[in-house]
């Protein structure tokens, strides 16, 4: 609302030392923001997710609603010729239904492995999976043999916590552990990684927004026109609705579709990326 701006242009100040305490305060709150998403905020989500999944979600119809017939079946690929599947886990006592265990080579199935239930063993200085009336099938080139087991002990690179379907997972964990995580479900061949995808570039993505829109806020902010300071808090706005808007449609696009995760966080700045800069060349200096 004052003239702060041309007078400090007229003193002879270049326009790119008039922005400099603008760009290192954008600086250091996009430093703060990109520690704080990939180390701090993560184990703060750890309390929030908790409560809102024990008092909120527990209550919520839509959340509970079973979109299959048995919510708590998993089938995983746990290496590359080995997969297992689980029905009915119960979290809670960390004990399943019917398990099975194959594994495959060249296209064909070498090892099978039925069993009733499967318990997650902690008696045991070495915690481990314990299946209970086990049938084991070998195939090989003399044939087919056939094990049976009261109990046996099954090698699972998998633990209980990854047999528990949970929507804030992604937000609960630090970077190097969601870069794992990736990882990890991909070898397993998992399906719908473009959510954990998405919300790993977010981390840098974000940061940069912040110094990308102090630099459009500063550059709006130093034209001076007719009617006081109206017109820039309209403008501000409505850059910021843009670009929440192309934000939140790329991230769609990116979860539901085939758009790449990568493009889906980063889009939006490389497309305002050009906005700031037609605005820096084409503001009275």
């Amino acid at each position: 609302m004052r003239s702060e701006v041309i007078a400090i242009l007229a003193s002879g100040t270049s326009f790119n030392r008039f922005l400099r305490p603008y760009i290192i305060g954008g600086i250091l709150l996009a430093a703060v923001l990109f520690i704080g998403r990939y180390y701090f905020i993560p184990k703060a989500n750890v309390l929030y997710t908790t409560f809102m999944q024990q008092k909120l979600d527990k209550h919520n119809p839509l959340k509970n609603r079973q979109e299959t017939s048995c919510s708590n079946c998993f089938y995983k690929r746990i290496d590359s010729s080995s997969y297992m599947g689980v029905k009915n886990y119960n979290p809670e006592t960390q004990m399943s239904g019917t398990f099975f265990m194959e594994r495959v080579k060249k296209g064909k199935v070498i090892y099978n492995l039925r069993a009733e239930s499967i318990k997650w063993d902690t008696t045991k200085r070495k915690k481990r999976w314990i299946a209970n009336k086990v049938v084991e099938r070998f195939v090989d080139s003399l044939g087919e043999r056939v094990r049976f087991h009261e109990e046996k002990e099954v090698k699972l690179n998998i633990l209980p916590s990854e047999l528990i379907r949970d929507e804030y997972q992604k937000d609960k964990l630090t970077t190097p552990q969601l870069i794992d995580f990736i990882k990890k479900e991909q070898l397993r061949g998992t399906e719908g990684l473009n959510t954990l995808k998405v919300e790993l570039y977010k981390r840098s993505a974000t940061p940069f927004t912040v110094l990308l829109l102090t630099l459009i806020g500063a550059v709006i902010a130093c034209r001076k026109t007719r009617g006081g300071s109206g017109l820039h808090l309209a403008l501000g706005i409505l850059i910021a609705a843009i670009f929440i808007i192309a934000d939140q449609f790329s991230t769609v696009f990116a979860v539901k579709g085939n758009f790449s995760p990568f493009l889906a966080a980063w889009l939006p700045n490389i497309a305002f990326m050009f906005v700031a800069l037609r605005l820096y060349f084409t503001t009275p200096k």
